[in-house]
């Protein structure tokens, strides 16, 4: 008992502390707006973001005297539009976070890093809502710190601080910040007690569309209209949504022959309007023995709506602040210490359970000059610090012992169809996988007898590709191709394998496509055995920029990729709803890399898990499980990952052909003109000829 007293007395004196510091940071941000200490422009944005930080501190007083429940629909739409108003498209153009505005404005010495300041502050929106007090306090004690560093120059030597000076006291707060907000992250992640996500899914009355604004995160007309949506759905429409979700994910475990039983934890990945399926599908893992957590991260956690997908174009290079060799040191020694610290917790983590949406409107980004960029030494080394993370991670949280599902459903912003596009999303994620299963065998039968395939495009699509297949020792028992059914990718209908990098050669080439909700136009890379050798998009008038947008989002900003994946998609049911309502640009990858042949640049469909056998339904193992870049895993782990995977599918009605050919020169052809033309698949056709028939019936 005196030591349970003497946690709690401990604690007691740190949130006191606590308290003080905020009570004192408060304080004096409130004087900062009626100073002037000579420089108009800087006096403008000190004061404009002491009252963002002040307007933070009422929301938090709100908040604290139980608002929420209070406040009308209409006050709390109000509110939450205030926090957010200052970078929403329509007055971004003179919004401090604008890296453009702000060089204008305060000089290209200073801009961007003041710019990187508030971008930085606008992030404590989510802390206020969590109650996170000690984030909320360390952002604004360093603008304080920042605004004291421009007061004490200009009054002792009546000159600006230097970009040195100011960088300094950033990457310092980012720094000293290090080792508690890894622990943070750790726990969030890793420890379902008190998930703010979970808490607001089984707490909230999910009758009422005011529990959106709960969450702290930006709420537009497509949350409001996605959550009004569901809640008219009937329970065995959720139900499906939801059982197949989860079911997806526990038989994902099943065919690899894992054991979830010795898992605790599961990460949701959700969109916020979709918690009464998000609800349901948390019950079903109870009942499997396992606790969701969610926290809030646009990629890995719960999200609203992008207040401006340019406001986040324009601040994905921010780490140039303060990424180096000590950031990366420290950052590595903090992770390693917080998973030690957790060690129990992490090894108990199953994996995530995601829900993409799609059907956003279109984003073509703006290269702003003005913008931080990465230095090509910081590129390196973001590169390798992000390498040696996925390492550490995995020394913990050993991939293969967890597993993933990923499910996709439209949003209201794609427009009137919606509704009907809704309920053949539902249809198309619930098919019936033994149909899938018998007819992709054929392919995968056929595919085996092949020595490397050939694809080529038709019509603008000028796609040429051998891609060389793995060779089978012992045909009775062994498989090249993964029979691919509705486990943990949803919906149903591909069969893969990792193509043989030596002697894979040629360009791959798709006129338009989506990849992680940025368009590229006429998008081409050209490969040299199985590495990336060229490649570019027309984004931009200036080939030298789509160069760069194809490295920093498909490269990942490395000199080269390996072709990880090639696989056959086959849900033509899919592709036929897609062009009958006209969304087939709209779709994630995630359905689309099933509608027609998809290639992967980045680490296999086996990375870190190359030495679990894994099974095709027929019994034979599937051998093609690495390439040469993953077989180096054990003398050099840094080299043998990239830790990125990304698909690119050539539609049906862009493919001319794709052919398997054998040692001895026979061919096997498998699609012709976007038809299916191997013996045995005449019924993946069949979507063609009847767009409205139905699989299921």
């Amino acid at each position: 008992m005196g030591e349970q007293d003497g946690r709690e007395g401990k604690q007691q004196e740190q949130d006191e502390l606590l308290r003080e510091r905020y009570d004192l940071v408060t304080d004096r941000i409130r004087q900062i707006p009626d100073e002037h200490f000579g420089v108009p422009a800087f006096e403008k944005y000190f004061a404009a973001t002491a009252e963002f930080l002040l307007y933070l501190d009422e929301t938090r007083e709100f908040l604290a005297q139980g608002g929420l429940e209070r406040a009308s629909l209409k006050e709390l739409a109000e509110r939450n539009h205030r926090l957010y108003a200052d970078v929403l498209p329509q007055h971004y153009e003179v919004s401090f976070c604008n890296p453009e505005y702000a060089a204008g404005q305060l000089g290209e010495e200073l801009g961007n890093l003041m710019s990187w300041l508030s971008y930085r502050l606008f992030s404590l929106i989510g802390n206020v809502y969590e109650n996170a007090a000690e984030e909320l306090t360390e952002g604004m004690e360093l603008f304080t710190e920042v605004y004291t560093a421009f007061v004490y120059e200009w009054q002792e030597e009546k000159k600006l601080p230097s970009r040195e000076t100011v960088r300094r006291i950033l990457a310092g707060a980012v720094c000293d910040c290090l080792e508690t907000e890894t622990v943070r992250r750790i726990q969030k992640t890793y420890c379902p007690e008190d998930s703010f996500g979970v808490r607001l899914l089984e707490e909230s009355d999910l009758s009422d569309v005011r529990y959106l604004y709960a969450y702290g995160e930006y709420v537009s007309e497509n949350e409001l209209a996605t959550a009004k949506f569901l809640a008219g759905l009937e329970e065995k429409t959720i139900a499906a949504m939801a059982d197949t979700y989860t079911e997806g994910y526990r038989i994902g475990f099943e065919i690899t022959g894992k054991d979830i039983r010795k898992k605790r934890t599961v990460r949701l990945c959700y969109r916020i309007g979709f918690e009464r399926m998000m609800l349901r599908a948390v019950e079903n893992l109870k009942r499997m023995g396992l606790q969701a957590v969610a926290y809030r991260d646009r990629r890995t956690g719960f999200a609203g709506a992008s207040p401006n997908r340019q406001m986040e174009y324009d601040h994905k290079e921010d780490m140039a602040v303060y990424l180096d060799k000590n950031y990366r040191n420290r950052g590595l020694d903090a992770l390693r210490n917080a998973l030690e610290t957790y060690k129990r917790q992490v090894q108990a983590y199953a994996g995530p359970a995601v829900v993409e949406t799609f059907g956003e409107a279109d984003f073509e980004p703006v290269n702003r000059p003005a913008a931080l960029k990465l230095t090509p030494e910081q590129n390196r080394l973001k590169v390798e610090y992000d390498a040696r993370r996925n390492g550490v991670f995995n020394e913990y949280a050993d991939p293969s012992e967890t597993s993933y599902t990923i499910i996709a459903f439209p949003v209201p912003e794609i427009g009137p169809v919606f509704q009907e596009l809704f309920a053949e999303t539902v249809r198309i994620n619930t098919l019936d996988y033994r149909l899938y299963r018998d007819v992709q065998q054929k392919l995968v039968d056929a595919l085996d007898q092949a020595d490397f395939c050939e694809i080529r495009g038709m019509g603008k699509n000028r796609t040429d590709l051998k891609v060389n297949l793995w060779k089978r020792q012992h045909p009775e028992r062994e498989t090249i191709f993964e029979n691919c059914v509705a486990d943990v990718n949803i919906p149903v209908g591909e069969v893969f394998t990792s193509p043989v990098l030596e002697g894979t050669e040629g360009l791959l080439h798709v006129t338009r496509v989506f990849l992680d909700g940025l368009e590229y136009r006429d998008l081409f890379i050209a490969f040299r055995d199985g590495m990336i050798t060229d490649y570019g998009c027309a984004n931009f008038a200036d080939p030298a920029e789509g160069r760069r947008f194809v490295w920093e989002n498909v490269l990942k900003r490395r000199d080269t990729l390996a072709m990880g994946e090639f696989a056959i998609g086959t849900n033509t049911a899919a592709y036929v709803m897609a062009k009958r309502l006209g969304v087939e640009a709209k779709l994630p990858i995630l359905i689309a890399e099933k509608m027609g042949p998809h290639f992967a640049v980045g680490d296999t469909c086996y990375s870190h898990a190359e030495d679990v056998k894994v099974y095709n339904p027929d019994g034979r193992e599937i051998i093609a499980r690495e390439n040469a870049v993953s077989a180096q895993r054990r003398e050099h782990p840094l080299e043998a990952y990239y830790n990125c995977h990304t698909d690119i599918t050539i539609p049906y009605d862009e493919l001319g052909e794709l052919t398997g050919v054998r040692k001895d020169g026979g061919r096997i052809p498998v699609i012709r003109e976007g038809r299916f033309v191997l013996p045995g698949t005449e019924p993946l056709n069949e979507p063609f000829a009847q767009p409205e028939a139905s699989w299921e019936k």
